[in-house]
């Protein structure tokens, strides 16, 4: 079974950038549809992007998109999230989850990473 574990989360200026990385344990990584969600102190889990198994591709949620890139290196176990122009909304905790198919839905993930904090002030 796939393991997850997220990193590159932190404190952040509006307008500012950060890179989110998922490491992912086991041999079949690339079987994987991969997708970061978030969950904001009081809100619900929201999906924010996902990718494909071979990373062709991606999705995301109206409120990322055009600032937020999803990609994966699947020679190195690895699903990315590039946060730009970051906004104090974007403020929650990210993590990162595997699927048996490329969903942009929570039931469809069947692992999750612990998850790593990103907040962003104004």
């Amino acid at each position: 079974q796939v393991q997850l574990v997220e990193s590159g989360g932190g404190l952040v200026q509006a307008g500012g950038s950060l890179r989110l990385s998922c490491a992912a344990s086991g041999r079949t990584f690339s079987s994987y549809g991969m997708g970061w969600f978030r969950q904001a102190p009081g809100k619900e889990r929201e999906f924010v992007a996902a990718i494909s198994q071979s990373g062709g591709g991606t999705y995301y949620a109206d409120s990322v998109k055009g600032r937020f890139t999803i990609s994966r290196d699947n020679a190195k176990n690895t699903v990315y999230l590039q946060m730009n122009s970051l906004k104090p909304e974007d403020t929650a905790v990210y993590s990162c989850a595997a699927s048996g198919i490329t969903s942009r839905y929570i039931p469809a993930y069947h692992t999750w990473g612990q998850g790593t904090q990103v907040t962003v002030s104004s």
